[in-house]
């Protein structure tokens, strides 16, 4: 494999690492709803479970309620069902054919608890970085070895494998403050 091509996969492979961190804050929860948050509900559809936001219309009514309009009159009850199952804490109540899902006040110790875990999460998205790095250094080794690159292209790789690694460890340590921040706003 060229070296110009391990350089590009590492850096499409090092954005999707950040793109699924992001996917995983925003399950954590804030105190201010957010209708992603609702994302991994999953509800039983005519037997097979989908995605709250493929048979309702999920949306926000105001800074700290979502809100959930069914598409079917008779999957109400089984939406309601599904969000207070799941492990999110959210106790969601009817209105006519409307559900609306208010978010519950955080404690501090619960601001505390759900920082720990943002910070776990970017660390374990700096690690997948890291190991991506590993990985494209590795096979810019393996490429020098089979003399389809000279020694100095090695080099030059290595350092510039290293600036999109930093760029990335940046871009995630940026969005563990900014999440933090979030929890401790609100």
């Amino acid at each position: 494999m060229p070296i110009a091509e391990i350089k590009n996969t590492v850096e499409v492979k090092m954005d999707q690492s950040i793109a699924a961190f992001k996917n995983n804050l925003t399950k954590i929860r804030t105190g201010r709803a957010n209708p992603a948050l609702l994302d991994s509900v999953q509800v039983d559809y005519y037997g097979s479970m989908m995605p709250i936001s493929q048979v309702a219309n999920v949306s926000l009514l105001d800074a700290r309620t979502i809100s959930v309009q069914p598409w079917e009159k008779g999957m109400g009850a089984k939406i309601e069902k599904a969000i207070r199952d799941s492990d999110l804490g959210l106790n969601p109540s009817s209105m006519g054919d409307l559900i609306r899902v208010p978010m519950p006040a955080m404690s501090e110790e619960r601001r505390k608890e759900l920082t720990k875990v943002v910070r776990n999460e970017g660390e374990g998205a700096k690690i997948a970085v890291r190991n991506l790095r590993r990985d494209a250094n590795e096979a810019v080794k393996k490429a020098v070895k089979d003399k389809l690159a000279s020694e100095d292209d090695q080099k030059r790789s290595e350092a510039e494998i290293q600036k999109v690694t930093d760029r990335h460890i940046v871009a995630i340590d940026q969005l563990v403050a900014a999440k933090e921040q979030d929890l401790m706003a609100v």
